[in-house]
């Protein structure tokens, strides 16, 4: 593959050039297995190509946890090199859980979860649409509303950060609490639900028998891009272990 720019010819598909200072590719597409990495570099809708990265995970009857942490954290810091050779705008990843979670942790790219059946195609399509604003206000800035109560303490606060930090949430309103539910001892969980025709969603949060719904202001246009902002949310929430 040859420079968008310049014709330079480069080592790998969509690589940053170097020569003229151009990029080659706008997102990196990750679908992670436990033993392997593909990534797929876009440029628009278009498919550059594919990059597949591997690793050895230590096998189940011989696991030693320091040799396991060791060798995920090079198989996501290999991954995580490519991407920076391609400096994209965002990344989308789909699959295991560990390798994405690790490699998520040495990006600092936006970063979305997207569907593990077929995500090329699901960004392919994503991207087909009108891009949604991004938000640049600050998470903390984003509370508002009569009602400053929250519910949960410390993982109330944390769910309301972990939503508030989305470039696609403008506003958080926090709603009344109900204490009149039936008790639970899982403590609290939180919710994104189903995205309205403004795309605009609720969280709900759960603790013991409180239960408050909060009203969450999107960038979405309609009932379809306000899902693409519900699945990102209750990702995030499931990532930071709030659901």
């Amino acid at each position: 593959m040859e420079c968008s720019r310049c014709h330079t010819p480069l080592d790998r598909p969509g690589d940053y050039c170097l020569s003229c200072d151009t990029a080659n590719c706008d997102a990196v597409v990750i679908k992670f297995d436990r033993d392997k990495a593909t990534l797929t570099m876009l440029d628009g809708e278009d498919i550059l190509g594919e990059t597949t990265i591997t690793t050895v995970p230590e096998p189940d009857d011989n696991r030693d946890d320091r040799a396991v942490v060791v060798e995920l954290r090079n198989f996501a810091g290999r991954v995580a090199d490519e991407v920076r050779r391609k400096r994209p705008e965002t990344v989308f990843a789909a699959g295991e859980r560990e390798p994405l979670r690790e490699t998520n942790a040495q990006l600092h790219y936006e970063f979305y979860r997207v569907p593990d059946d077929e995500p090329v195609q699901s960004v392919i399509d994503r991207r087909g649409t009108r891009a949604l604003e991004v938000v640049e206000t600050p998470p903390r800035e984003k509370l508002g509303g009569r009602h400053s109560t929250l519910i949960g303490g410390r993982k109330g606060r944390k769910s309301i950060a972990v939503v508030a930090g989305h470039p696609h949430v403008k506003k958080i309103i926090p709603g009344p609490i109900d204490a009149g539910g039936t008790g639970s001892q899982s403590g609290l969980r939180a919710k994104i639900t189903r995205a309205d025709s403004n795309g605009n969603v609720r969280m709900l949060l759960r603790d013991g028998s409180s239960v408050q719904e909060n009203r969450v202001v999107t960038t979405a246009m309609n009932h379809d891009t306000g899902e693409r902002v519900r699945d990102d949310l209750n990702e995030a929430l499931r990532e930071a272990e709030l659901q």
